[in-house]
């Protein structure tokens, strides 16, 4: 992919992430800890993608 596609996609998935962690912190009960759970699985999602480059 292009250069400026990943960067696009990668402020894309972390504005969401934070967005849903942010926003179900309010919310008491399974589906706001699923949705901030989902959250969380977006960041680490992003840190994967950044390390996957220094890693064999």
């Amino acid at each position: 992919m292009n250069k400026w596609t990943n960067i696009i996609i990668n402020i894309v998935i972390f504005v969401a992430a934070i967005v849903l962690i942010c926003t179900q912190q309010r919310n008491v009960g399974p589906t706001g800890l699923l949705l901030m759970i989902i959250g969380l699985a977006g960041i680490l999602f992003l840190l994967y993608r950044y390390n996957k480059q220094y890693t064999k």
